[in-house]
């Protein structure tokens, strides 16, 4: 604290929460000391307020000291509501300024930031706090607020003196200016995915941002174009604009994430776009993963694309062409002709094209099993696009991150819900948290109860089928999901009571009657699925026939291979990563001015920082 004020800062915040240490003293399980910082709770919150009671003292009366104070622990063993009051007079007491509100130790198994988790769920203690008027200095209330409606609501209820958010400001760092401005359909919605911010961290990563790859490598992209915003303060979210003789007339093949990357970037920089998608709306894959029950703060990244190529249209960088589907003869035609001299000036022709992005995303992988043609095998497309209706007993082919997604949908999507509709009362109760302060850590107390079939049907958030989740690799389902949030995923299955989880399966085929033939333990055991429907989310595979098509017409001295480039899902299909397609996107229309960027060689990544080589070190040696 000492050496945070003698560099500038006006106060510190100190970690009572969370697990760590001082968790753990005020926790009588973690807590088994026998002298005076042991046994009674008193004794064991003499250690927090000691360290606020030394930062007081040493600092001054003048500097900011918050605590940030667990109102849930979420484990067993955890604080009671009475314990968390008492700590909550002490910390004012020792010298405070603000008590922040800590949810959830790590080790919990109840997510807490993730995606899933309703807007604002967790400040109803922090409201509680307040309420019983027992400390008279402010609360803050934390954890899934994300946005300035969101928390005006909360203010407004009086749930909190102030709000705390972190990941909001990476995914977009001007969203309290655009809130003043009031210009909130522009602001970059953080969707909690936790894949490019706590996922990097947790493997020696920069953090970033999956919706914002600029987040926390504004320095690495001011090497090539970023001149605004956080270097001189003149712009906002924008790149400074190219000279005229430096841009280009771009098509872009495909809206979806990697597209609208790329042209909402390459328009801040002064090119003409012209974007085109054989659907009627912008988004591709995310206009099926919004759908999913937990997903659906997708829809605001939807409406952020939206919003901000409409404006690039309407400043004339952009030209949107939905509803339009481009064929090779297409490209050949519209493209400029070098020999001839045309002019990169956009004001010469927007129908002309210098270089075309192909973003066309990925088709569903075919898994090859007998019988597949039989009508009741549907694909993840059929179902979250086509509205395909799918019976009550389902077998899921395939267990990566849609395979998850699938079995959530089917079991918990009755209606497409938005970030604003999702219960927070449904999700209190599918996850056991204490609503009501009762028992000791947050966590209901269901020891010795027993819960009837009748009961789990009339649960609010029952589960609608009965599922098979399939993986042909040995171990563990859903390995590969996020660091952070995989866990999430298999507990919710796991907890419906509907999902069998199966690992190491071959299949053999589908019978007459649409049932799943298998061999399990290595061809020892056969086992047969009586399922009304099989659901195929085996992987992806690029959907890139335009350049194979292009590269083929080369022979020929065609001038169009040298000038598509592909990226997104289409460039690389594996596990639908809209993280990498959005970073790839961006850094793309960086660069895409440059002659030395030829198809082949336009990818382009992150440099790999010491603690990222430091972690993968450390590995080695375990």
């Amino acid at each position: 604290a000492t050496l945070a004020q003698q560099a500038g800062y006006d106060g510190v915040e100190v970690m009572g929460s969370e697990g760590y240490l001082i968790s753990q003293f005020l926790c009588q399980t973690t807590n088994t000391r026998t002298d005076q910082y042991g046994g009674s709770f008193e004794n064991r919150m003499k250690f927090p307020l000691e360290i606020i009671q030394s930062i007081r003292d040493v600092c001054g009366p003048s500097f900011i000291v918050i605590f940030r104070l667990s109102l849930l622990d979420l484990v067993s063993h955890g604080m009671t509501w009475e314990e968390c009051k008492l700590l909550a007079q002490g910390v004012e007491d020792a010298g405070a300024t603000i008590i922040n509100t800590g949810i959830g130790w790590h080790e919990a198994r109840v997510p807490t930031i993730a995606t899933s988790v309703p807007r604002g769920a967790f400040a109803f203690p922090t409201q509680q706090l307040r309420s019983e008027g027992i400390v008279d200095i402010p609360l803050v209330a934390t954890n899934r607020f994300n946005s300035p409606q969101t928390i005006e609501q909360a203010l407004e209820e009086e749930t909190a003196d102030m709000i705390s958010m972190a990941r909001p400001f990476l995914a977009d760092p001007y969203i309290m200016k655009k809130s003043r401005t009031g210009r909130t359909d522009e602001i970059n919605t953080c969707i909690g995915c936790n894949q490019a911010c706590l996922d990097h961290a947790f493997v020696g990563k920069t953090a970033s941002c999956l919706v914002n790859p600029r987040a926390c490598h504004e320095l690495e992209l001011s090497k090539n174009a970023f001149r605004g915003g956080l270097r001189t303060g003149q712009q906002e979210d924008h790149f400074e604009r190219l000279n005229p003789d430096q841009r280009l007339n771009i098509g872009v093949i495909g809206a979806g994430p990697a597209g609208c990357s790329f042209a909402m970037t390459a328009a801040q920089l002064g090119h003409h776009v012209t974007l085109y998608d054989k659907a009627s709306e912008i988004g591709g894959q995310f206009n099926m993963a919004k759908r999913v029950p937990g997903k659906e703060e997708f829809y605001e990244t939807l409406r952020y694309f939206h919003v901000m190529l409409n404006k690039y249209q309407q400043e004339g960088f952009l030209d949107m062409q939905l509803g339009t589907e481009i064929t090779l003869e297409d490209m050949n035609s519209l493209l400029t002709d070098r020999d001839e001299g045309e002019t990169n000036n956009i004001s010469s022709s927007h129908t002309k094209i210098d270089k075309w992005i192909l973003a066309s995303g990925v088709d569903p992988r075919n898994p090859q099993i007998p019988g597949m043609d039989h009508p009741s095998v549907l694909s993840y497309v059929d179902v979250l696009r086509g509205n395909a209706k799918v019976g009550r007993n389902v077998a899921i082919i395939g267990a990566g991150g849609i395979g998850f997604d699938m079995a959530e949908f089917l079991l918990y999507h009755t209606k497409d819900q938005r970030a604003t509709d999702v219960s927070i009362d449904n999700f209190l109760e599918e996850w056991g948290v204490d609503s009501k302060h009762q028992y000791r850590g947050g966590l209901v107390d269901n020891t010795g109860s027993s819960t009837t079939e009748e009961e789990v049907q009339q649960h609010s958030h029952a589960p609608h089928r009965q599922l098979y989740l399939l993986q042909r690799k040995k171990g563990k389902l859903g390995a590969n999901l996020g660091k952070t949030t995989g866990w999430i995923h298999r507990a919710s299955l796991n907890n419906s009571g509907a999902v069998e989880m199966i690992h190491g399966v071959k299949y053999d085929h589908i019978d007459e009657h649409g049932h799943l033939h298998l061999s399990l333990n290595d061809g020892k055991e056969q086992r047969v699925l009586k399922v009304d429907n099989i659901v195929i989310c085996a992987g992806q595979v690029e959907k890139n026939e335009l350049q194979l098509q292009a590269q083929q017409e080369q022979a020929t001295s065609s001038m169009l291979a040298d000038r598509v480039y592909t990226i997104g899902g289409a460039y690389q299909a594996g596990e639908l990563d809209a993280k990498r397609a959005i970073d790839m996107g961006m850094r793309l229309a960086l660069k895409i001015n440059d002659d030395s960027v030829i198809p082949g060689q336009h990818k382009f990544e992150a440099p790999i920082g010491p603690e990222q080589k430091l972690y993968e070190w450390s590995k080695k040696l375990m």
